[in-house]
This record gives structure tokens, C-alpha cells and sequence, in this order.
């Protein structure tokens, strides 16, 4: 079938929309047809070559909400009609995924990353040339997406399908780390540094689970705004003065630190605010020369942790995440801010330049 799809291309400065072709389902696949996605740093980096390096041609995008037209032979769990949110790929067979934590596949990087199906093929081409795709199983940057059954979250058909696609990687990569990774209880403290789309969510997943002390920490006065608003307990403006005043909030040390940019100074500082016992939480790589300093991690018995999509299994947190949205207690659309599929390359740099915390692009009604 014929889709419109923003192709990711070694000489443009951001993707393109243009005309492709996609496949049918395979047995355990879905057409899913695209309602909105959001754009996540990592699709930034990825067309950039920061980081993992993607094939190219690629179409990009990873956090896509849609409704599912069709679905292949072997599969039962979706019908026509459904509303799903795509969360991230993985094989569904090593033990990570038996044991229900699929961000820990054996294949993760590949089928995030590989730009085809574990087979090597693609569903995308273009004039009969092959545009990689599958990019996190899904390439939803796209009117239409192929992606595994198994990645498809089903959610209710009453809460609003255009703000959803978020929940499938940045929401839950933040709210998971607290609940699910950190598994954070009654009373204890947490620092998150960075109030990006991914901090925001672990502030507000801290608010959820009782915390203490919640301390977002970042440069942008703006965004300490509104991570109070969301459930911040206190706001520290980074820099030279940080540490000092993360001490002064928490003499005794924080029982998690959570650093969700790449900037190396910011893990020293995270990690000489833990209390003992406490736990360094990372979602991204240091860009720059880090070196731990073991010797503080160590006297202290804390811990250096990396965490992957949450640590959470997507069909068990993302439902939740939904019913406390639907309370009011989990108001990640405050985060979100709006644009049409045809605005693509405007939504596009004002999320790489951090003017928007999470852009949301909305696919034409067909």
C-alpha cells in the first residue's frame, strides 16, 4: 500500500516526507494505522548517527498510537479496530523475554536498530528500491506502520488515541525506572536530573509512589516550573552551586539519583548526592570522559544501575499509566505540545532545540 513517511537520508539536515510502498502483515504482525507518534531524542540522534548507527534510507519514529486495520494469520490478541500504542521490539524468545522483560532481549539492539526484521528483510520500499524500516519494530513516522503483535499494547477506545504514542517509549522509560527498576517506596528520595520528557514522567511516577524528596534538577528555569506543578518537592537550578544544594535539601543523601542527560559533570554530581545504600540510576551514556568514583560507590554499598525502557513490560505498565492518567494523577499530556504530520520538520527542531519537551505529530484523518 501506498503511505507518506518521513525518510531519514545522509544529506538532509531532517527527515523528508515522501511516498512509499508498504508490505502486508506477516503471520504475527499488524497494519496499524497511524493516529499521532511523538518524536523521542533517540530518533534525533539516530538520523544525526549519534550513538547506535542506523542504515540509511531509514523511516524513524517510535512512540506511534493508531488503530489497527489488519492483522496477520497467527495472530489473536488484536482484531481490526483495536487501539493500540507500539511499544518497543524484541524476539520473544530468549529468557528475558519468557521471563516478560522485553526491553532485556538478547536482540534488543537489532531490532531497534537494524532497520529490518530479524530476518534482514524490510516491508518499505520506494520505486522497488528497500527503505529500511522496522526502526524499534514500528518506523511510525508513517501513516501506516507494520509492527510484532506482541509490541502492541491494546488500550481502551475511550481515552484520547493522539496523546497516547508517548506512553510507548519516553513516558514509560521515566515512570518505569521509579517504579520498576528503582521500585521506589513510601518515604524514600529521589534527584532526577534533566526535565525532559523522560524526567518528568520519573517525577511524576516518584509523586505516585510516595516520595520524600522529589528534586528535579536542570538548567531551564521553565522546565523546574513545571516539574514543581507536576510533582516536584524542590527545584535546583544546575550548575556550579548544584551539589551543594541538593545537601542542603538532603544532608543524609538521596536514595536514588536519576541522570537522564549526557552530560558527564552531571553524573559526579549525582553520584556524590546518593545516601549509602543509594542508587545511581542512567538512561543514556556519559557523552564525554566519566569516570565512576568506585571508591564512594563502594564504601557505601551503592550501586550504579543502567535501565532500559523502564525496566517495565509494556502490556502491564502502560494500562496503568492510562488509569492514573485518567484519574489525574499521572498528567503527562502537560508535557505534549501538538503538530500536524505536515509540520514535520518545524516539530522536528523545536524538539532538538528543547523549546518542546515532547512534540506529538498528528497523522491527516483519512
Amino acid at each position: 500500500m501506498k503511505i507518506t513517511a518521513a525518510v531519514s537520508r545522509e544529506s538532509g539536515t531532517v527527515p523528508g516526507l515522501e511516498q512509499a510502498d508498504l508490505g502486508e502483515p506477516r503471520p504475527d504482525e499488524v497494519l496499524v494505522r497511524i493516529t499521532a507518534t511523538g518524536i523521542c531524542h533517540t530518533d534525533i540522534n539516530a538520523h544525526a548517527g549519534r550513538g547506535v548507527p542506523v542504515p540509511r534510507p531509514i523511516v524513524l519514529g517510535h512512540e506511534g498510537a493508531g488503530v489497527v486495520e489488519a492483522v496477520g494469520a497467527g495472530v489473536t490478541r488484536l482484531v481490526p479496530g483495536d487501539h493500540v500504542v507500539l511499544s518497543g521490539n524484541s524476539c520473544g524468545v530468549c529468557p528475558r523475554c519468557l521471563d516478560a522483560r522485553p526491553t532485556y532481549c538478547r536482540e534488543a539492539m537489532r531490532v531497534a536498530f537494524g532497520g529490518a526484521r530479524l530476518d534482514g528483510s524490510s516491508p518499505l520500499t520506494q520505486a522497488g528500491d528497500r527503505i529500511a524500516a522496522m526502526f524499534f519494530g514500528q518506523s511510525s513516522f508513517a501513516t501506516y506502520a507494520l509492527a510484532p503483535a506482541r509490541s502492541a499494547v491494546l488500550l481502551p477506545k475511550d481515552v484520547p488515541l493522539h496523546l497516547m504514542g508517548p506512553l510507548g517509549c519516553g513516558v514509560i522509560t521515566g515512570a518505569g525506572s521509579v517504579l520498576e527498576a528503582f521500585r521506589l517506596r513510601p518515604g524514600q528520595s529521589i534527584a532526577v536530573f534533566g526535565t525532559g520528557g523522560v524526567g518528568l514522567a520519573a517525577v511524576m511516577a516518584a509523586r505516585l509512589a510516595g516520595a520524600r524528596h522529589i528534586v528535579a534538577v536542570d538548567i531551564n528555569p521553565p522546565r523546574l516550573d513545571l516539574a514543581r506543578e507536576l510533582g516536584a518537592t524542590d527545584t535546583v537550578l544546575g550548575g556550579a552551586g548544584a551539589e551543594q544544594a541538593l545537601r542542603d535539601i538532603d544532608p543524609d543523601g538521596f536514595d536514588f539519583a536519576y541522570v537522564t542527560t549526557d552530560v558527564p559533570s552531571v553524573y559526579a554530581t549525582a553520584t556524590r548526592c546518593l545516601a549509602v545504600e543509594g542508587t545511581l540510576g542512567c538512561v543514556v551514556a556519559p557523552a564525554g570522559e566519566w569516570v565512576p568514583d568506585t571508591g564512594f560507590l563502594l564504601a557505601g554499598g551503592r550501586r550504579l544501575q543502567g535501565i532500559i525502557g523502564g525496566s517495565a513490560n509494556p502490556h502491564v505498565l502502560i494500562p496503568q499509566l492510562v488509569e492514573y492518567w485518567r484519574a489525574g494523577r499521572f498528567p503527562f499530556d502537560r508535557m505534549i505540545e501538538e503538530f500536524e504530520f505536515s509540520d514535520f520538520a518545524h516539530a522536528w527542531t523545536e524538539t532538538g532545540s528543547g523549546r518542546v519537551i515532547k512534540a506529538v505529530l498528528r497523522m491527516p484523518e483519512t
